[in-house]
């Protein structure tokens, strides 16, 4: 589909599928070369960011990693609210384990900046960062983003996990709001 309409918001195409595999299965190259018995734990943000964590999951060549979901908000509606919510908590022992969190996107920083504090407090090995997009232009954060899938501009994007008010997460290319 070249558009879709969601709610009261019009999207175009913008990234599509074929695109964001090529990109996961590049992201998993490194991560396998990086982690391979290692036993890292991957920590999945939901909930953008599942649909990204499988692809990745299912690439990784070496079978001792776990993964497991959090879920933190800081969205509604196509504006982030700047305040994040632990919703959903860790029940994994992370104390001196390698911890690769799997974000969808990061644009302002806040949310994956909060993400490694909470993580911090636990005690990991080290945390690494996962993001499929990124949004450099929005940062309001300095973060540390081991392995970045996608530049992409300060716009807002749904499709491949991405929602706008919960609806969108399906589509499995990357739309951006046509204005």
């Amino acid at each position: 589909m070249k558009r879709v309409k969601i709610h009261d918001k019009e999207f175009e195409l913008y990234i599509p599928a074929e695109k964001i595999q090529s990109v996961v299965e590049e992201m998993a190259g490194k991560i396998n070369k990086e982690f391979a018995g290692k036993n890292p734990l991957f920590l999945c943000v939901l909930n953008g960011a599942f649909m990204f964590a499988t692809e990745l999951f299912k690439r990784l060549d070496f079978v001792d990693a776990q993964i497991t979901f959090v879920k933190l908000a800081s969205y509604q509606g196509t504006q982030t609210t700047g305040k994040i919510k632990q919703l959903i908590g860790l029940n994994e022992n992370i104390e001196g384990r390698t911890v690769v969190i799997l974000e969808d996107i990061v644009d302002t920083g806040i949310t994956i900046e909060k993400t490694i504090e909470q993580l911090q407090c636990l005690a990991p090995k080290e945390v690494h960062v996962a993001t499929l997009l990124l949004k450099p232009d929005a940062l309001q954060k300095e973060v540390d983003l081991k392995y970045t899938g996608i530049e992409i501009p300060n716009e807002f994007i749904v499709g491949y996990g991405l929602d706008y008010d919960g609806l969108g997460r399906n589509l499995p290319d990357i739309y951006s709001i046509v204005k």
